[in-house]
């Protein structure tokens, strides 16, 4: 069977793996303060710097919504169109947006195969399992083979969310993240470590201040996962960098 891969816009995939492993990608929305919308489409290196310009000048934070019913039918029938036979959606954890239920809701209308898989992940990891995912695919592996050996390496530990953010308060804000007391990221060079747990929860777990040492708490928590030094390992790294107005 011929098999699309689709994924949300949380994934931040890099562009050239849209079409070298086959993969669409369903938008979430960025609603901002003064009401307008817009949907979070790929971006090029020129349009993120616009973005984050508008992020910079905004005098409250955009809010995200979720993709609707309808923009995942879209995304199933453009795969039908383009000849595919089944479809293979990951989308961000359950625990931070409602992606995957309307992903869900969408795929009750179509008779072909698709198979939704909560990743309990976000960003750039879930790239990582497109790509896993597209891998296995290629090797003969079904649909349905495909997608139960993705939720069982998730639960086995296969794939990690590990990172750092010089503005805690800005997640802990957004709902996506729980606020630990003592975690308080808006002084000075303070870094938070924050990871991902099982259920699919951003979690932070550490706080130094510096770079330096937030790159060895980082390192420190990999180990703590279960990832050994000089292990092989794939890697996708995210930075994003923007300065608030005051």
């Amino acid at each position: 069977m011929k098999t699309k891969i689709i994924v949300d816009s949380t994934s931040d995939i890099p562009v050239s793996w849209i079409e070298k492993y086959d993969i669409d990608v369903v938008p979430l929305y960025v609603n901002w303060p003064d009401g307008s919308s817009e949907p979070d489409n790929v971006r090029d290196e020129e349009s993120l710097k616009e973005f984050y310009e508008r992020l910079s000048k905004a005098e409250e934070l955009p809010k995200t919504s979720q993709p609707s019913i309808l923009d995942f039918q879209n995304a199933y029938k453009r795969a039908i169109e383009d000849g595919y036979d089944s479809v293979l959606v990951l989308t961000i954890s359950t625990k931070m947006s409602g992606t995957f239920n309307s992903a869900r809701l969408a795929a009750e209308s179509f008779d072909i195969p698709i198979e939704i898989v909560d990743t309990k992940m976000a960003s750039s990891i879930i790239s990582n399992m497109a790509k896993y995912a597209r891998e296995l695919l290629n090797s003969g592996m079904s649909l349905e083979e495909v997608a139960k050996k993705v939720r069982e390496e998730r639960e086995n530990k296969r794939f990690h969310a590990i990172f750092f953010v010089s503005d805690f308060d800005f997640l802990a804000k957004g709902g996506r993240v729980s606020k630990f007391t003592g975690f308080v990221g808006n002084l000075l060079k303070i870094k938070v470590g924050i990871y991902i747990n099982e259920e699919g929860e951003m979690i932070p777990f550490d706080k130094t201040r510096g770079y330096k040492k937030a790159y060895s708490m980082i390192l420190s928590k990999m180990e703590e996962e279960g990832i050994k030094i000089g292990q092989k390992i794939g890697l996708i790294g995210i930075h994003c960098q923007w300065k608030r107005a005051y």
